[in-house]
């Protein structure tokens, strides 16, 4: 009989932020395999006794293909083991995770979404800037950072984004951080509208870097930002106040 295959998101870091659904699925695991966004707090506290499958991104190179993943996933679901599909943040938030929810689907095996908190969310409020805010948004768009805006034909539509008061949360865009806050601004978007730059999420060596569309990519420069790292655009960074406690404390 087949095994059970189990989707789960670890958070922004750090155990105190692991669903509780999580941590008991992962203990029951047979195989785990995982990504190193979920940091080594969680890594190591995986269970000895399961069969571990690194499929993390490392300088740029995947350890493991897409396809090369879901096929693994499936083939130990197969042998009748509980695979666990550990991830970082959210599985279906830029995490491929819909996909190897359809190849799951496909493959006639059980499968179980155990959600994570996206870094989208936790990593802004751990340094105080709401996301929302009565005076400053009433809505939030997330968006991955990894298509370059300069395209010929973009899947996102700039114009719109740069016309919209509320705010802008990237994921994985620091390469293309220059080239996203120059086509807002050629779209219409103030160019005194703040921006925050939150690396390393929930860990103890974060770093908050902040500006404006049109001085924050040479603020990332001048301080050497490094991914990973959330991008918060909007008057919702007004908010945010270095000297401030930290809402969320780094290795929740």
């Amino acid at each position: 009989m087949n095994g059970k295959v189990y989707l789960v998101g670890s958070g922004p870091g750090g155990e105190g932020l692991l669903t509780q659904r999580a941590r008991n699925v992962i203990d029951a695991a047979d195989v785990v395999l995982f990504d190193q966004l979920p940091g080594e707090e969680i890594l190591s506290s995986l269970p000895a006794r399961s069969e571990k499958i690194d499929c993390g991104k490392y300088g740029g190179k995947h350890t493991l293909e897409q396809d090369e993943i879901e096929a693994l996933v499936v083939d130990r679901a197969k042998q009748g083991k509980t695979v666990v599909r550990l991830k970082g943040g959210d599985p279906f938030l830029f995490g491929r995770g819909g996909e190897e929810l359809e190849t799951v689907r496909a493959a006639g095996i059980e499968v179980e979404m155990v959600p994570g908190i996206s870094s989208a969310l936790a990593v802004p409020a751990s340094v105080g800037i709401p996301l929302t805010h009565r005076k400053y948004a009433s809505q939030v768009t997330i968006l991955t950072g990894n298509e370059d805006p300069t395209r010929a034909e973009p899947a996102l539509d700039w114009k719109l984004l740069a016309q919209s008061r509320g705010t802008i949360v990237i994921l994985m865009g620091v390469a293309n951080l220059g080239r996203i806050a120059g086509v807002l601004m050629q779209n219409g978007k103030p160019e005194e509208t703040p921006v925050a730059i939150i690396e390393r999420g929930l860990r103890k060596d974060r770093r908050v870097t902040t500006g404006s569309l049109a001085t924050i990519a040479d603020a990332a420069r001048t301080a050497g930002v490094k991914p990973p790292a959330v991008i918060v655009i909007g008057d919702v960074v007004k908010l945010y106040n270095p000297a401030d406690p930290d809402l969320i404390p780094v290795d929740a």
